[in-house]
């Protein structure tokens, strides 16, 4: 109607104007968008990445996690200070002898896990399968995707050769030359995304684990020892605990113990 002269009272549009414009074969003119997309633009705008098998992977064992474990978080924060003193000392004796705080969680962790069989455990639907020796699993990020090797006998390895293992494994990883059983049978498993800045974050369970570590990273904070204030460099740990098997007061003993090995790494190299 908009094309449609009016003749009425007023320019008022009346039954003869529309007879009229028919008559004509007036139409309204559409509308011309200002920005016209083709759908053959909209359509090629994205990129389809076939899966990869590690990919694939991941996305079978995460979502097995996601949904049917009930997970309960604890957090906890350790004071780093007698670790970055002892990794001081190590380091004068030669390059043989550096260590990372990594390398000294990971130990602490499998030694921890060792005095708390009741964290060092697989659910298995109609039973717990409680392990007597430690096979951490530690996520490494390569280009495919998140992929966890696995030190054996964690627990029963001196911290040099945790560390050894820890650098031989996370290159394997990213060289894609991990063989499988490298990669499988881990009893409980630890992600560390310290070294991208990220202070404190919570990790998905990996299944049929009873849970997993999540460490942050190291800090530089102001905090009261014996009423004077002082700069201490701490990291913040969040372990996720499948409830089926760990209880809140079982996960906060073992979380204790851990504190207490971090924080005293004499013990650890014992």
């Amino acid at each position: 109607l908009g094309n449609v002269q009016g003749s009425g009272p007023g320019g008022r549009i009346i039954k003869r104007d529309i007879e009229a414009a028919a008559a004509a074969g007036t139409t309204a003119a559409p509308v011309a968008s200002s920005q016209t997309v083709r759908p053959s633009d909209r359509q090629t705008d994205f990129n389809d990445v076939p899966l990869t098998q590690i990919r694939k992977i991941i996305a079978k064992r995460l979502g097995e996690s996601i949904g049917p474990i009930p997970t309960f978080y604890l957090t906890t924060e350790l004071d780093l200070t007698r670790v970055m003193e002892m990794r001081g000392a190590m380091a004068e004796l030669g390059d043989e002898f550096k260590v990372s705080v990594n390398d000294v969680l990971l130990k602490a962790i499998a030694v921890a896990l060792s005095q708390h069989p009741e964290v060092n455990a697989h659910w298995l639907g109609d039973h717990i399968r409680y392990f007597n020796r430690v096979h951490l699993g530690m996520a490494v990020a390569t280009d495919d995707g998140l992929i966890v090797p696995v030190i054996w006998d964690a627990d029963r390895k001196r911290l040099s050769e945790i560390s050894r293992d820890a650098k031989e494994l996370a290159k394997r990883a990213r060289d894609r030359k991990l063989k499988p059983e490298e990669f499988t049978g881990s009893t409980f498993s630890v992600s560390n995304l310290g070294m991208f800045g990220i202070d404190q974050f919570t990790a998905i369970i990996n299944p049929p684990e009873a849970g997993i570590i999540a460490i942050g990273t190291g800090e530089d904070k102001l905090v009261v020892v014996d009423g004077e204030p002082v700069v201490r460099k701490r990291v913040r740990l969040t372990m996720s605990c499948d409830h089926r098997i760990i209880d809140g007061a079982v996960g906060a003993k073992f979380l204790q113990t851990l504190r207490r090995l971090v924080e005293n790494p004499l013990m650890l190299v014992y």
